[in-house]
C-alpha cells in the first residue's frame, strides 16, 4: 500500500541520520543511501496523493501555495542544522533530522490519506521497471516535463554549489555566498505570486516567458562575470527569481499529461530528474 511506502521514507530518512553519526566511510555511504531512498519514496507518494486528492484545476495553486511554505524550511533548515551542530554537536544536528521525520510521519498518519479507490493491486506479475521508461520517453508531453523539471534543477543546483564558491573565489568571502544562498531561498515566497500570473495568462506561457529570462539572467551573469562579483550575484538572485516560476509551475506540467492508472510508475521515472541534475552540472563543468 502507498501509506507504507510513505512511512517506509520517513523511516529511512531517521535511519540515515543515525548511520551519519557514525564517522564511519560505512556509515556514510549507508546513511546517504538511506536518505536517497527515503527522500525518493516520500517525493513519489507524495505525488501520488496530490494527483488523486486535488482536482487538476487547482494544481496551479495547490504547488505555488507548498513552494511558497517549503520556503520555510529551506531557511530555517540550514541554519538550524549549523546551529545545532556548532553548539550541542553532530548527535544534536542529526538528531533533529530523525524527530523532523518521525513528526512528519505522525502528521501523516494523522491525516489518514487513502491510496485512490480506482486503482487495485494487479494480479498479474509485475512488469519490468525498466519498461516504464520506454513508456514515459513515448509520450511527448511526459518528456516535455521531465525537460523542464531537469532545466530548473539544474539551475538551483549551479546556484547552490557554485554561487558561493564564485563568490568565496573572487575575494568577497563567505559570508556573501551565504547571504546569496538565503536570499535565493527566500525568494520562494514568490511561488504564490507565480501560481497566480500562471492562472491569469496560463502555464505554457508563463513558463515559457520564464525560460527566457532565467536565460538572459544567466548570460548576463556570464557577461559581467568577474569583474563585478556582486552584479553577477544580483543577476544569479533575478535567475533565481524566475527559476521558481518554473518551481512553482513546472511539475504541474506532469501532472495534468500522465495518464490515471500509469501515475505510479510514471511518477517513479519523473522523479529521476533529481538524480539527472545534480550530477550534470558539475560533470559538465569539470571538462
Amino acid at each position: 500500500a502507498r501509506r507504507w511506502v510513505y512511512t517506509s521514507g520517513a523511516c529511512l530518512l531517521a535511519v540515515g541520520s543515525l548511520f551519519f553519526v557514525t564517522h564511519t566511510l560505512t556509515g556514510q555511504l549507508v546513511g546517504m543511501l538511506c536518505r536517497v531512498m527515503g527522500a525518493s519514496a516520500l517525493s513519489i507518494t507524495l505525488s501520488l496523493y496530490i494527483m488523486d486528492h486535488i482536482r487538476k484545476t487547482d494544481f496551479m495553486q495547490a504547488e505555488s501555495l507548498r513552494m511558497a511554505w517549503s520556503m520555510l524550511a529551506w531557511t530555517s533548515g540550514p541554519t538550524l542544522g549549523i546551529f545545532l551542530y556548532t553548539r550541542f554537536g553532530i548527535y544534536a544536528a542529526h538528531g533533529a533530522v530523525a524527530i523532523f521525520a518521525m513528526a512528519l510521519l505522525a502528521l501523516f498518519w494523522t491525516c489518514r490519506l487513502g491510496d485512490n479507490q480506482s486503482i487495485r493491486p494487479g494480479k498479474t506479475r509485475p512488469a519490468n521497471p525498466l519498461a516504464n521508461i520506454g513508456r514515459f520517453v513515448a509520450q511527448p508531453r511526459l518528456r516535455l516535463a521531465w525537460l523542464i523539471a531537469v532545466g530548473r534543477s539544474c539551475f538551483w543546483t549551479t546556484f547552490f554549489v557554485y554561487g558561493p564558491l564564485f563568490m568565496v573565489i573572487t575575494g568577497e568571502g563567505e559570508l556573501a555566498g551565504g547571504l546569496l544562498v538565503s536570499a535565493g531561498n527566500a525568494l520562494l515566497f514568490t511561488a504564490i505570486f507565480w501560481g497566480r500570473v500562471g492562472q491569469r495568462f496560463g502555464g505554457r506561457r508563463t513558463m515559457t516567458s520564464a525560460y527566457f529570462a532565467l536565460s538572459a539572467m544567466l548570460l548576463a551573469a556570464g557577461a559581467v562575470g568577474e569583474s563585478v562579483p556582486f552584479l553577477t550575484g544580483a543577476l544569479l538572485l533575478c535567475g533565481a527569481l524566475f527559476a521558481i516560476a518554473l518551481d512553482a509551475l513546472g511539475s504541474t506540467a506532469f501532472m495534468r499529461s500522465v495518464r490515471f492508472y500509469e501515475r505510479a510508475e510514471m511518477a517513479a521515472v519523473y522523479r529521476t530528474y533529481l538524480d539527472f541534475s545534480e550530477l550534470t552540472p558539475p560533470l559538465v563543468y569539470s571538462v
